[in-house]
């Protein structure tokens, strides 16, 4: 069966994350603020949960509605087709948001969104009352200007939470974001990589998963695992994915000046299963003394944000520019919410790249 679908992503990542769904051979790939789009079956969806390293989520997009009031938005829901989603017994939860749209409460639209999905089940089943005692199928909405979209969410937990990180160091970076810096970067596995300010070791572990080619989400279930409408071969592509790994000899390098912060990355990249492709160390970045004829550093050091204050924060990142600097070889990557980061690095950026660490507003630094 042929669906649309919608890959929510972090604002900033929509061309990382198009890009990866055409290389999946996906359909009709169209990129909007904070999402991509495409169409495909089942075994497609199955795919994106698995395979996506940029996408939060995969969701099934069931149907758009003029909303600009109730009555509208009850009609345009209930005329949507959720029989083919959502089977008898199914749960039905909704969530969503409401933008620039005259309809403001989000406990309204709730109620409305699910009283509209709950009519148009029971007359396709038969039923007065729905039982809502198997599987959960989550609705989300997204109403900007007037206009619905509704959704249906396969993915449950977001495609970020990998299940490699339930130990966390303070202000950890998301793992999708970490994916993203690594291919911007342009790491592919070929020559030295390094973070320096490694923390929990996300960017460093994202690298090894990505220089392996292992699929990020293939040790992890997904809500659409145990639909009965919507099927997929799950495994199928699993084991799909599993043939498509590398495995060669990697050099990557994760320190941190925290002894604590370091023995937590060791434990991440364990459950990761690239532990033995990472060499950890207790290290001070602003004494970066690695050389190489050839690599890169993808690094997210403190902002004077959540940790330090800025003042600190800056001294570390001149500290560290001065020593990078002196070390011929390295490309540096820096995501950062600090404007002035270049003038305290020492060295004018070749380009900066707008980003999101989760609500702060970023600049990633490619020098």
């Amino acid at each position: 069966m042929e669906l649309e679908f919608c890959a929510p992503c972090l604002f900033g990542l929509e061309g990382p994350a198009g890009n990866e769904l055409r290389h999946m051979g996906l359909k009709n790939v169209r990129a909007e603020d904070g999402r991509v789009y495409f169409t495909g079956t089942e075994r497609d969806m199955a795919a994106a949960n698995i395979k996506s390293r940029f996408a939060e989520r995969v969701l099934i997009v069931v149907g758009r509605t003029e909303a600009k009031d109730f009555d509208s938005l009850f009609e345009g829901v209930r005329a949507m087709e959720w029989e083919k989603y959502i089977p008898r017994t199914g749960a039905f939860p909704v969530k969503g948001y409401t933008h620039r749209s005259a309809i403001t409460s989000l406990p309204a639209l709730q109620r409305s969104i699910n009283k509209a999905v709950a009519a148009r089940l029971g007359r396709a089943y038969g039923l007065e009352r729905l039982p809502e005692t198997g599987e959960t199928y989550q609705i989300q909405f997204a109403l900007v200007s007037d206009k619905a979209t509704l959704y249906i969410d396969t993915t449950g937990a977001g495609l970020h939470k990998r299940g490699y990180r339930p130990a966390q160091v303070e202000a950890p970076i998301r793992e999708t974001l970490a994916a993203a810096l690594v291919d911007i970067a342009g790491y592919r596995g070929k020559g030295d990589f390094c973070d320096p300010f490694c923390g929990g070791g996300t960017v460093a572990i994202e690298a090894a998963l990505a220089a392996k080619n292992r699929a990020p989400g293939i040790n992890r279930t997904f809500a659409a695992e145990s639909w009965k409408n919507i099927r997929a071969d799950w495994n199928d592509v699993r084991e799909e994915a599993r043939g498509r790994e590398f495995d060669r000899d990697y050099t990557v390098f994760a320190s941190d000046i925290d002894p604590e912060a370091v023995e937590i990355a060791k434990k991440n990249a364990r459950r990761a299963g690239v532990d033995k492709l990472i060499r950890f160390s207790v290290a001070d970045a602003g004494k970066f003394a690695l050389s190489t004829n050839g690599g890169i550093i993808v690094t997210n050091p403190p902002y004077g944000e959540r940790l330090l204050d800025i003042r600190a924060a800056r001294e570390i990142i001149s500290a560290f520019g001065k020593a990078v600097r002196a070390r011929p070889g390295w490309r540096v990557n820096i995501i950062s919410s600090d404007p002035e980061l270049e003038r305290y690095f020492g060295a004018r950026a070749a380009k900066v790249r707008k980003l999101y660490n989760g609500m702060i507003k970023c600049g990633y630094f490619m020098f």
